[in-house]
């Protein structure tokens, strides 16, 4: 029983656990667009409670767009959600201000947003975070349509010395000889406060064959660290040009990566393919499984809505795949 809603799309989304309750936190827009490619304008934050990761219940829109000027202006797009130390739930998203109404130019900027129950949500416009130099690239580069710093993921320090942020990030400088859309990188930010966020080198190097790493989350499957991002085929670049694309995996060495050793990019392989998107590992009662919103129907339209969990597991050659798909060794 696939989590939809009547007359609107339904794609990116986060999850969090609160006393046996699932919250999720979903990007939305009405089908009265008629394009779904005009969702990324108009997109709200809605809210829905499960026990199962299978029925939902909705509890409606928590955010929406803010006013003309604030980073938000135009669209809420993808965060996390984390309760802090102080009790009081957080959660970091996406603010989108497109320049034009006729271009697909915009700015994305990391934002705050304060809840005690997880149902009504305070923006906190004073917390900010911005695509910085000198490892990130911004507009006024002027080799990408935006200004890619979105889809902020929270890692406490696994030292004891603060909080990690994820970003989609793209990166300044290239490896030599390397495609120039070939800049996507594992954006990196650290805070000792969770408010005051310092932008901090990328986690990867630029290069991989991604021009961007969407939705990422640090998660572990079957005693095992996994880093899950999105990159469509469209997107894929350089030496991936050409190939598939969908919801990826890179294996990482248990605590290892905020200790300055960079990922490894190169090891990335597909857990699914386009039919779904925006994954997300979640632990459900029957062990570790893949969420993601239904991206390509059989007939490659939109289509918007959530998937129901697809338990994940290990080949012996170390590849993560889904349950749904052929199951080979």
């Amino acid at each position: 029983m696939t989590f939809s809603l009547p007359h609107h799309w339904v794609w990116d989304f986060w999850t969090v656990l609160d006393d046996g309750t699932v919250h999720l936190f979903y990007l939305h827009a009405p089908h009265s667009l008629g394009d779904p490619e005009l969702r990324h304008r108009n997109a709200s934050i809605g809210h829905a409670t499960s026990t199962d990761f299978i029925n939902w219940t909705d509890r409606g829109v928590v955010l929406g767009h803010g006013a003309e000027g604030d980073a938000d202006e135009s669209a809420t797009w993808t965060g996390s959600v984390f309760r802090g130390p102080d009790g009081v739930w957080r959660m970091y998203y996406t603010g989108s201000r497109f320049l034009s109404p006729t271009e697909t130019t915009n700015i994305e900027t990391v934002l705050l947003a304060t809840s005690t129950d997880l149902h009504t949500w305070l923006k906190q416009p004073e917390t900010a975070l911005s695509a910085s130099l000198p490892w990130y690239e911004t507009l006024a580069d002027g080799t990408w349509r935006e200004e890619a710093w979105r889809d902020p993921w929270i890692e406490v320090d696994p030292a004891g010395n603060g909080w990690h942020m994820l970003i989609t990030a793209r990166a300044r400088a290239l490896p030599a000889g390397a495609d120039s859309l070939d800049r996507g990188v594992i954006g990196h930010a650290v805070s000792g406060d969770l408010a005051t966020w310092r932008a901090r080198e990328p986690l990867s190097s630029a290069g991989a064959g991604f021009a961007h790493l969407e939705v990422l989350q640090l998660a572990v499957v079957e005693g095992r660290e996994v880093l899950v991002f999105s990159c469509d085929s469209a997107h894929l670049v350089g030496q991936r040009a050409g190939s598939k694309g969908g919801i990826w995996a890179v294996p990482i060495v248990s605590g290892s990566l905020f200790t300055g050793e960079l990922v490894d990019l190169d090891r990335a392989q597909l857990v699914v393919g386009e039919e779904l998107y925006a994954g997300r590992i979640v632990q459900t009662a029957n062990g570790a499984a893949l969420l993601g919103f239904e991206n390509e129907g059989l007939d490659g339209a939109f289509v918007g809505r959530l998937s129901d969990p697809r338990p994940l597991y290990f080949t012996e050659s170390g590849r993560l795949l889904a349950t749904a798909q052929e199951r080979t060794r």
